[in-house]
């Protein structure tokens, strides 16, 4: 019994010790390598894979056009989706994004989420990972759901958004 209570002293104290959770002040979507990268004070401490649009090359210029826009946002809420698990919510259109589509004679669109995928995919032999095979989205960034577990505790609302080419 006494070597047990010691036991559980040890390496149980040790469990407060763990490293605190570190918050992404920014997160960098590389769309040309298809990864997510989380930044804290500028240094790179996480990365995952994503899949894109439909169409990933190129910037988002309208609505419906399958592609994932390009350039800074930020996270402006998030939400939980019975379609893709949890959605973080991008600030897209900016006033830029909005001028532009007009020019075009259109609408520049919006609901550009980072989020996880679909419940019926958990099914399949991929798992969740099909998502990394190919760009199925509207312009959305997805990701794997344990990806996205990840990424949801490790963001708050106003974290910046960059999506490079």
């Amino acid at each position: 019994m006494f070597l047990r209570l010691w036991w559980i002293f040890i390496f149980g104290s040790s469990m407060l010790l763990a490293e605190p959770l570190l918050l992404a002040d920014k997160i960098i979507v590389k769309k040309s390598t298809r990864m997510l990268y989380l930044s804290q004070a500028g240094e790179i401490f996480k990365k995952y894979h994503i899949t894109l649009g439909r169409v990933p090359v190129g910037d988002k210029e309208v609505e419906g056009d399958m592609k994932t826009p390009e350039g800074a946002y930020s996270i402006d809420y998030r939400q939980f989706s019975e379609d893709y698990y949890k959605s973080l919510h991008i600030s897209y259109p900016n006033a830029s994004d909005e001028e532009y589509a007009k020019s075009l004679g259109s609408s520049a669109g919006g609901m550009i989420m980072i989020h996880g995928t679909p419940p019926s995919w958990s099914l399949s032999p991929y798992g969740d990972w099909m998502n990394v095979l190919i760009d199925w989205t509207e312009g959305c960034i997805a990701m794997a759901n344990d990806d996205m577990d990840e990424v949801w505790e490790q963001t708050n609302n106003g974290a910046v958004v960059v999506i490079v080419p």
